[in-house]
């Protein structure tokens, strides 16, 4: 990541951050970049991280935890009290993401992406960190119909109510004019609506495809889709990822958002059999569903043309490359 993007890191320079959600994926990863870059470039960066609780993160992440770059600041996103001192850039990743898919939480999913991204939003202005970036999501644009082209940021879905009932794809809607309204005055807000990924600290379970196919996948299979297989998704590699926020937040245009993803749709069928290719050669791949006759698949797909023209950002390794990067890693760990 380093060797693509060789000017960017100028910019955190002597940087001091406040990052949220650094237990979770994006923030493991741009924490485990940020220490990474600043230990190969000499940037004097140091972060403060906002987390519930401190001992889980060591728990999680010892090795992060015990870097004396970093800090913690205790607290919950709606409500931190403000840490002393100035920062230069706020990073607001904390959204209660296993909250998306429980219905009775909805609510409350829907108030942490709200509140707490007010919260962040007050706290840039008020210790004068200018750059602040916020991770919203493709959910955003709602439910796609079957056979739908990749979605742009400026799709006319966004001026309509979404088609399904999502407190989590609504919240970040919320979210994300709250940004766009900051961004008119002290803060140079910038939005990445990130799509799927796949790499080293995806949870394997449940909550995504490619996680709970990996974990059937090194347990020696089968690999069940509980589903037809027929819905067409992408998978973006954890470490472009990292580079395409970390530029968006560096180089993004304030009050402007990216789609954050890779292009190359897969359905999740086919995804399930490239896990098997890569990760455990003859493993068996069960499906639960039939796909309906003359029903085009559902996609959702990002069209990423806005960051590739306006950041130079483009995806640099392969699906199957993701796939056995992230297997190796679980490997090692016993995942």
């Amino acid at each position: 990541m380093l060797e693509r993007t060789p000017r960017l890191w100028d910019g955190l320079r002597g940087a001091r951050l406040f990052i949220t959600g650094g237990t979770g994926f994006f923030g493991t990863w741009l924490l485990e970049s940020l220490l990474h870059a600043d230990r190969e470039l000499g940037l004097g960066a140091r972060a403060l991280v906002l987390t519930r609780d401190e001992a889980l993160f060591r728990a999680r992440s010892p090795r992060l935890a015990a870097d004396p770059r970093l800090g913690f600041h205790r607290g919950d996103v709606r409500t931190f009290a403000f840490p002393p001192g100035g920062f230069t850039h706020v990073v607001h990743a904390g959204a209660e993401a296993s909250l998306r898919l429980d219905p009775e939480r909805s609510e409350l999913a829907r108030d942490v992406i709200v509140s707490g991204t007010r919260r962040a939003l007050e706290f840039s202005a008020r210790c004068g960190a200018r750059k602040f970036l916020f991770a919203s999501s493709g959910a955003v644009y709602g439910r796609r119909k079957p056979g739908a082209a990749p979605v742009a940021e400026n799709d006319p879905s966004l001026s309509a109510p979404l088609d399904a009932p999502s407190a989590y794809g609504e919240g970040k809607r919320a979210a994300e004019r709250l940004c766009e309204r900051a961004a008119e005055g002290a803060v140079d807000a910038t939005i990445a609506r990130g799509f799927s990924f796949v790499g080293p600290h995806l949870p394997f379970d449940d909550q995504f495809a490619v996680g709970s196919f990996l974990r059937d996948a090194l347990r020696g299979g089968p690999i069940e889709v509980r589903g037809d297989g027929t819905p067409v998704r992408s998978y973006l590699y954890a470490s472009d990822l990292a580079a395409w926020l970390w530029t968006i937040l560096l180089r993004g245009r304030p009050g402007r958002s990216y789609n954050v993803g890779s292009e190359r749709g897969v359905s999740i069928a086919e995804l399930a059999r490239l896990v098997a290719q890569e990760a455990a050669p003859g493993a068996r791949v069960s499906i639960a569903g039939r796909p309906t006759p003359g029903l085009a698949p559902e996609a959702r797909l990002p069209d990423t043309s806005r960051a590739r023209a306006e950041l130079g950002l483009s995806e640099t390794v392969g699906l199957e490359e993701a796939l056995r990067r992230t297997a190796a890693w679980a490997r090692a760990r016993s995942v």
